[in-house]
């Protein structure tokens, strides 16, 4: 019988095609009267669209969110926010915007509405991460939760399909490890395998169909699940690793998509029902050659080598990952780490 302990820790929801409108209601309920509006420069147009929802309330828009959060990004929006004198915050977009606003949020202690674009899955979790030469820190904390989460599909209906294919595994990522977590529980199993399930059935409507909005929906809703997930547990393997590598630059979503697969094959020995729950869940015999195919069927790269990781930092990335280990099924052993790496890097499909 398991033993366990569950207690959720969960964002307001706010879901449905054309939610964004209703952003200045749950600005309002939560206080908000001088809001700093955060997005990356791509999109800029998007937070100018939530401010001119806000009205008086948008004190202003930052727009230099960028990948794995660096240090000198989030002091320049709290900063920003300081200055302003800004009571709360809206990140629109993807994990990287998230990310930037729990930074502020980190700081300052002010409230965060996350509106994402993508399915990232950060913004119901109390974890965050920065980046400062080379190296990633991560941890959690409940200040870091946005206090309401506005999900839209119409936001992510211009989302390249490419975008879309790791995003979605980037979130499946969240449930996988979820399965096999020394402090999961039944709840966090039904939600990991929905989760998995329901982006593994959605990427191939949204591969006929990137604007297909009832599909949009549905990868939200994914998303949701799979980060609930990764908020409520203890990540492992497969989550250090892309911890690792980000701090040498790599595209955060690529990267989980690529580290998957031979994540998952590292640690099949040791967690059996776990990988007959994901390969159900995929429909696939087994749980690593089924993520692998899943990427590699919907045109995502599967080597470290294609999104820039250069072969000579391979040593000095298994060294750090090795390193202040998360709790993992199969313990981590630098030389089987090291050969893990090898693998991703050329892009090796897992038996």
């Amino acid at each position: 019988m398991r033993t366990f302990v569950f207690q959720a820790t969960l964002p307001r929801v706010v879901f449905g095609a054309g939610a964004l409108r209703h952003l200045p209601r749950e600005a309002d309920a939560l206080g908000m009267r001088r809001v700093l509006v955060l997005s990356t420069p791509g999109q800029r147009a998007m937070a100018e669209r939530a401010a001119a929802l806000l009205g008086a309330s948008a004190a202003g828009v930052f727009s230099q969110a960028a990948m794995h959060v660096p240090v000198e990004t989030a002091r320049a929006a709290a900063d920003e926010a300081a200055r302003l004198g800004c009571d709360g915050a809206v990140a629109i977009g993807g994990g990287s915007t998230t990310g930037l606003g729990k930074a502020i949020a980190l700081a300052s202690g002010l409230p965060v509405i996350a509106v994402p674009t993508t399915y990232a899955g950060s913004e119901v979790t109390t974890m965050y991460g920065l980046t400062e030469s080379c190296a990633k820190t991560t941890g959690r904390d409940p200040r870091v939760l946005p206090r309401c989460v506005i999900y839209d599909p119409e936001l992510s209906r211009g989302l390249p399909f490419g975008i879309t294919v790791v995003s979605a595994i980037n979130a499946i990522a969240h449930a996988a490890e979820g399965l096999y977590a020394p402090d999961a529980n039944p709840m966090i199993d039904l939600m990991a395998a929905e989760g998995i399930r329901i982006f593994a059935s959605v990427l191939p409507r949204l591969q006929r169909d990137p604007a297909d909005l009832d599909a949009r929906g549905d990868a939200l809703v994914g998303a949701w699940m799979c980060g609930t997930v990764m908020g409520s547990i203890t990540v492992g393997l497969h989550h250090k690793l892309c911890h690792t590598l980000g701090g040498f630059g790599l595209p955060h979503a690529e990267l989980h998509t690529v580290i998957l697969p031979h994540a998952m094959a590292y640690n099949a020995p040791a967690a059996p029902e776990a990988m007959r729950r994901i390969a159900a869940a995929l429909q696939a015999p087994a749980a690593p050659a089924g993520l692998f195919d899943l990427a590699e069927r919907h045109g995502a790269a599967t080597s470290l080598r294609a999104i820039g990781m250069r072969a000579a930092d391979l040593d000095r990335a298994a060294e750090l990952a090795a390193q202040n280990q998360y709790p993992n099924p199969r313990p981590l052993d630098r030389g089987l780490v090291r050969a893990l790496l090898q693998r991703a890097y050329d892009g090796t499909r897992p038996d």
